[in-house]
């Protein structure tokens, strides 16, 4: 608990840092960013330029310590598998809803087979780019720092319990009828913490969580983050293609299998991720 709450508390200064920074930036007329925007790319260029030096004070600068302690051939070919087996989790998940109702496909229109080309481009980068860093802070430095102070169990669920939550921590728009000042520039900081606690969101945090559980015990299971990093990458390219190229159908039966916060990830992807977290573990248990 003690690692999990420094991890959330330099998380929560960096995003406090770029508050701060958002006002006198947006005052300037530098930068063509809503504020919220703004804040969020802030609080990402903090938390990056400073992890090192929190990795150094908690004696977790190394290899082993962030996930990366295997040679950079096995290492490229676990990402490269692991990509190929997140696609196929998300593609049979996003087929799923598909033959159920629950997303259609979107209608042709002149461009759609250029847009997503170029997002299906965009998504195979983002998504190896946000696999990385993701991986490296929660199930390489966090995973680590837990696992060394309170054991694998504690290092799987707070691990993946941060990770979840995380994904609702965002700078929040203000009010169509709310002008940006300073009162305004805290009020959307005070916004990054309202997406936990909406009731709507139950079913994307649950999966997401089931999610960090399956990444945090491969994991344990391998030793380092190669396979981690594929299967996320692999899930975001997935689901952001999948958002480009399908409409969610709100008037479907099981419309509630979606999940709120990106139209896939819901009670369907939870059940989904959970049933292969259960048999892999236990396939694996008496390998």
């Amino acid at each position: 608990m003690r690692a999990t709450s420094l991890f959330f508390l330099y998380m929560l200064a960096c995003l406090a840092m770029a508050a701060v920074l958002t006002w006198p930036l947006m005052l300037s007329g530098w930068l063509e960013l809503e504020p919220e925007r703004l804040m969020g790319r802030l609080a990402q260029v903090a938390m990056l330029s400073g992890l090192w030096w929190l990795l150094r004070w908690q004696g977790l600068a190394d290899r082993q310590s962030v996930g990366l302690a295997v040679d950079r051939r096995a290492l490229l070919r676990t990402v490269l598998l692991g990509w190929l087996l997140g696609l196929v989790m998300l593609v049979t998940l996003v087929a799923a809803l598909l033959l159920l109702g629950v997303r259609v496909p979107e209608h042709w229109r002149p461009g759609l087979a250029m847009s997503l080309t170029e997002k299906a481009g965009a998504a195979l980068i983002g998504g190896l780019l946000i696999g990385l860093l993701e991986e490296l802070f929660f199930r390489g430095a966090l995973f680590s720092a837990i696992r060394r102070r309170s054991g694998i169990a504690s290092a799987v669920l707070w691990s993946s319990l941060l990770y979840a939550a995380v994904h609702f921590m965002k700078p929040q728009a203000l009010p169509a009828e709310v002008a940006y000042g300073w009162a305004a520039n805290w009020q959307i900081f005070a916004s990054t913490f309202t997406g936990l606690l909406q009731w709507q969101n139950l079913d994307s945090l649950i999966a997401l969580f089931l999610a960090g559980v399956l990444l945090a015990l491969v994991r344990e299971r391998t030793g380092h983050i190669g396979w981690c990093i594929g299967l996320h990458a692999g899930w975001v390219f997935v689901i952001q293609v999948t958002r480009r190229a399908t409409d969610g159908n709100d008037q479907a039966a099981l419309a509630f299998l979606a999940g709120s916060y990106d139209g896939v990830i819901g009670w369907l992807g939870a059940v989904w991720i959970g049933l292969i977290t259960v048999l892999w573990w236990r396939r694996r248990a008496t390998a």
